[in-house]
């Protein structure tokens, strides 16, 4: 039998074995960076004084704001005080009790009332009050303490005052001459001076008088059984 001659030896290319004296490859191309000089540290001095003046500005802005809301708080207050005081009135007179028969005084003292409730008016209205008749220029009286809700003109009533009293009942008082010296949110006692008796408005030219009226949610009802009579 004849032998197998044994397997040659690869080659190995030439190229694959490092020579001795071969040089290394060339490292990547990095561009080169100038380094940053460090920035000048600041004297301490100079950061004492700025971080002062901050101080001194931010006490100033502070003492401007403060010398305004002195100013200003009392003058909120000023304003907000009659409406909170008002709040307060409407709320008690909401708690007290309703007028009852014979319980208020007469807006004209002295003089007789007369019950013309109901009677028939123009434009196919009723009377929804009473008149109480006087010479012209007499004070007309509140008949109730409460809240002044209206002063000024009404096409039918003439000059009028509306008073808001307890149980939130309204007081219509109309045809005055002229108004004393109140105004809408005023408080009035009874007995009150709120004006003077005339024939303005849809009585010109008739008997001075007032026209006396009371109004519960909204609807009229007849004053003369709750007024005094002498």
């Amino acid at each position: 039998m004849s032998e197998n001659p044994s397997p040659k030896p690869k080659n190995v290319a030439a190229d694959s074995v490092p020579s001795p004296n071969a040089k290394p490859p060339p490292l990547p191309h990095r561009p080169a960076t100038l380094s940053k000089p460090p920035k000048p540290m600041q004297p301490p001095q100079r950061s004492l004084l700025i971080r002062l003046f901050s101080l001194f500005i931010k006490a100033v802005v502070l003492l401007i704001f403060l010398m305004a809301l002195d100013q200003l708080v009392p003058s909120l207050r000023q304003q907000l005080q009659p409406y909170a005081t008002q709040s307060w009135q409407y709320m008690t007179l909401m708690q007290q009790e309703l007028p009852t028969e014979n319980s208020l005084p007469n807006p004209l003292i002295d003089r007789h009332l007369t019950d013309t409730w109901g009677g028939a008016r123009s434009e196919g209205r009723t009377h929804e009050g009473i008149d109480i008749f006087a010479k012209r220029g007499t004070p007309i009286h509140a008949t109730t303490h409460g809240i002044v809700q209206r002063v000024g003109q009404d096409r039918l009533g003439g000059n009028v005052v509306v008073i808001a009293g307890p149980g939130g009942a309204g007081h219509y008082y109309a045809h005055l001459e002229e108004f004393a010296e109140i105004n809408k949110g005023d408080w009035v006692d009874a007995g009150d001076v709120i004006g003077f008796v005339g024939d303005s408005g849809n009585a010109k030219g008739t008997p001075p008088h007032v026209h006396y009226g009371i109004y519960i949610n909204g609807n009229a009802v007849n004053p003369y059984p709750l007024l005094v009579k002498n």
